[in-house]
């Protein structure tokens, strides 16, 4: 029911539960309809190099160096063939 009411909302940058259920904590992960889940923790941890972003309409893309590198950039592959 708790997952349920979380997914209900438009915005999706974090969740959290507490609980010593393993398989509780794993379904609320699979479930959860956010870009961050917590378990028996609070949103206001993270390291830089985690990608920190949500889903729905909680914003574009992740942050962290990385990520926000990755969203400010267009990835292009060039392939050199050079006679030696």
């Amino acid at each position: 029911e708790a997952i349920a009411l979380a997914n209900d909302s438009i915005y999706g940058l974090a969740a959290g539960i507490f609980t010593e259920n393993v398989e509780w904590a794993m379904k609320f992960a699979r479930e959860a309809e956010a870009g961050n889940l917590h378990v028996n923790w609070g949103s206001q941890w993270r390291v830089d190099l985690m990608p920190y972003g949500g889903l729905k309409e909680s914003g574009f893309g992740k942050e962290g160096p990385k990520y926000a590198v990755q969203e400010m950039s267009e990835l292009k592959m060039v392939v050199f063939h050079l006679n030696s």
